[in-house]
């Protein structure tokens, strides 16, 4: 998060609106990228958990190698595809003759990281997975550091503009991965000791049994994952209605939204690890407890958050822009206080979501998430952008986006169903334990 909220800060420092809006319509084609890596992920994070709880640790190098070899030939194919086709899919989605240029040379660069960044997710999750979560933290928090030092060279130093940006994303991701990548195979790593598991790199990496589970549990939520990558294609063609500079402020309000929702991440990978390990020793009662624990410390943490930035909102803002009398000031602030009040569901729906995602039921959480978009938050930002309801209809598509899931969400933690299908998930399940 940190990463694309400094590319936008930077690139409106040294562009301005235009490239703001650039690496915005960019956005959504990048995000597939990490749709694809965080669906096998969560596959990866339920099987691993679940073989640690029962000390299966065989199973944890055979999950690894699996979810590597599957994730790089799905990213392959598109990192191709938007190296060739940037400039023609980013011009359908702004009449904007600059935006689009930018926009097509930010997504071809930065559509050569998208391999690291999709393999970056399966390595945080395997460390989670075995309750270190302390590793993975330091590596992607060097990586954003890497990224922007990097950016800063490229962007201000040497006059590379969105393109710097691109290059510092796709070289910062590269070093984190090749780092994961040492480290388990290692079994240690100088400065943070030795791992809980090695994995062996010459081992069989298709095998059809994890395969199978690894796209059963991650198709779902990479459905999930593209339920906002995919909106986000009609949420800016509906925005863009609006005019170039709101567009501008949309772009830096959902990254100050990413950064805000940051914990949620870690709820959600501490409750799928936590929830999977006690569903791996057959423990479900103290598993629905971390659950339902996890989802009040979520709501917790993000009411706190969520008012410090609705204080702060219009410095917040102003980081991202040169200009004081920028137009796209203002309506960012809005926007930014809007989208604190409906993060908070969030911390529901993210902390709901972690034990469904543990047991390996990932069809509720993407059903709950393309419902709250598709069926509420872009009608109504639709309406908002064809009738008086005005820019009122973005401030509430961002509730919408919220409320919906986090309602569903819980109401599925609550029946215990998702119980019931981890047994099939589980080390020695059978299709009889259904």
């Amino acid at each position: 998060m940190s990463k694309n909220a400094v590319d936008v800060a930077m690139v409106g420092i040294a562009v301005g609106s235009a490239g703001i809006a650039g690496v915005g319509f960019a956005g959504p084609f990048w995000g597939l990228g990490f749709a694809i890596g965080g669906g096998i992920a969560a596959g990866t994070i339920a099987l691993v958990s679940q073989r640690y709880g029962a000390g299966e640790h065989d199973g944890i190098g055979q999950t690894v190698r699996s979810s590597t070899a599957v994730v790089v030939g799905l990213t392959l194919p598109v990192t191709a595809m938007f190296w060739v086709l940037a400039p023609d899919l980013v011009g359908l989605m702004t009449s904007d003759p600059r935006a689009a240029e930018l926009g097509a040379s930010y997504l071809q660069v930065v559509s050569l990281g998208m391999p690291f960044a999709a393999l970056n997710l399966i390595g945080s999750r395997v460390f989670i997975g075995f309750n270190d979560a302390r590793t993975p933290m330091i590596l992607r928090s060097a990586g954003a550091v890497a990224n922007g030092l990097i950016n800063a060279a490229l962007i201000f130093g040497l006059g590379m503009g969105v393109v710097g940006a691109a290059i510092g994303t796709v070289l910062s991701n590269a070093v984190v991965c090749s780092v994961f990548a040492t480290g388990l195979v290692a079994g240690r790593f100088p400065g943070i000791g030795e791992f809980p598991v090695r994995i062996d790199p010459l081992g069989s990496y298709v095998d059809r049994e994890f395969v199978s589970q690894l796209v059963e549990i991650g198709t779902p939520v990479m459905g999930r994952n593209l339920v906002w990558t995919v909106a986000e294609f009609p949420m800016l063609a509906i925005v863009g209605l609006f005019g170039t500079e709101v567009v501008a402020a949309y772009v830096i309000a959902r990254r100050i939204w990413g950064l805000m929702n940051t914990p949620g991440w870690g709820f959600g990978l501490a409750s799928s690890s936590l929830v999977g390990q006690e569903l791996g020793r057959d423990h479900e009662e103290t598993a629905e407890a971390y659950g339902f624990e996890i989802v009040k410390f979520a709501v917790g943490v993000y009411l706190l958050s969520a008012a410090v930035v609705f204080v702060l909102s219009e410095p917040i803002v102003r980081a991202f822009v040169d200009s004081p009398t920028d137009p796209a000031i203002p309506v960012a602030v809005s926007m930014v206080s809007a989208a604190c009040i409906a993060i908070v569901f969030q911390g529901v729906t993210g902390g709901a979501a972690g034990p469904l995602d543990a047991s390996g039921d990932t069809r509720w959480p993407f059903a709950s998430q393309a419902i709250g978009t598709f069926c509420v938050a872009i009608p109504i930002a639709y309406l908002g952008a064809t009738t008086p309801l005005g820019v009122w209809g973005i401030y509430l598509s961002f509730a919408a986006e919220t409320t919906v899931p986090a309602v569903l969400n819980y109401y599925r933690l609550a029946t215990g169903e998702w119980k019931r299908v981890s047994r099939s998930y589980r080390p020695g399940a059978s299709p009889a334990d259904d």
